[in-house]
């Protein structure tokens, strides 16, 4: 058996085993279904709802995670470019990250609306600090010797930038990629809960109100896949766009 069917085949696995163990369990125990539903029961409820839902969750996830990258990559290379706007920029960057973003989510449903774009904010701003921090990091990695090198040979800003920093930093650059894909659903969720009439975080809220518990683990098991989608599909481009760099396990 393949290393690639192996690294598949384990958490599925795992995931089965998981989950026939809860099923065992709640029957067993007779537990009731308003504290904790069998996976049978979550199964029953998932329906075309839940798929819209997960879909409106998706998109304003997936807005906000692109649009975080995009401003986070951008303002990585300022501050490599302009060490002013670094110093001053900085600590701005930091005070927003330390702001929880279910405190911002209730002005940024007054700023925006209901509608999607309080979401995608919210996505990304929990979305913002780790591209910033990485780009920085891997734009300033630069190997002394191969900057010796541009140098000697006069590169300019721009060649030392598209092949010097930029292939440096890609490593960097897609490992805050990985985290940020999670915490985008995690941004869009939370501006669901504050105002919205659809997505996960909605259906998440409207069934604790009527104790619709199997309705709500559906939904959260949702928000974990459409985590694990994003996630994926990262994993998968860093794989083929940093092919060189190879990790030795033991």
């Amino acid at each position: 058996m393949t290393t690639k069917i192996k690294d598949v085949l384990y958490p599925i696995a795992f995931a089965v085993g998981l989950i026939l163990i809860w099923e065992a369990v709640v029957r067993i125990f007779d537990i009731p279904l308003y504290l904790l539903p069998a996976p049978s029961d979550i199964a029953r409820v998932v329906d075309g709802e839940l798929l819209r839902n997960m879909g409106a969750t998706l998109y304003e996830a997936v807005l906000g995670f692109l649009l975080a990258n995009v401003l986070g990559f951008l303002t990585a290379i300022l501050f490599v470019h302009s060490r002013p706007a670094e110093k001053g920029i900085f600590p701005l960057a930091i005070a927003l990250k330390t702001t929880p973003v279910v405190a911002l989510a209730p002005l940024l449903v007054i700023w925006l609306g209901t509608g999607y774009w309080s979401k995608v904010a919210a996505s990304m701003i929990i979305c913002f600090f780790p591209i910033l921090v990485n780009s920085v990091k891997g734009l300033k990695a630069v190997e002394h010797e191969a900057w010796e090198l541009f140098s000697a040979y006069k590169g300019t800003k721009a060649e030392i930038f598209w092949k010097l920093r930029l292939p440096t930093s890609l490593p960097y650059v897609l490992s805050a990629l990985k985290i940020s894909s999670s915490l985008a659903i995690v941004g869009a969720i939370v501006g669901e809960f504050v105002g919205s009439n659809k997505g996960l975080g909605y259906l998440v809220l409207l069934s604790s109100y009527h104790l619709d518990t199997p309705v709500m683990f559906s939904a959260i098991a949702a928000a974990a896949v459409a985590g694990l989608i994003l996630f994926g599909i990262i994993a998968s481009v860093e794989k083929r766009v940093i092919f060189w760099q190879k990790v030795d396990e033991v």
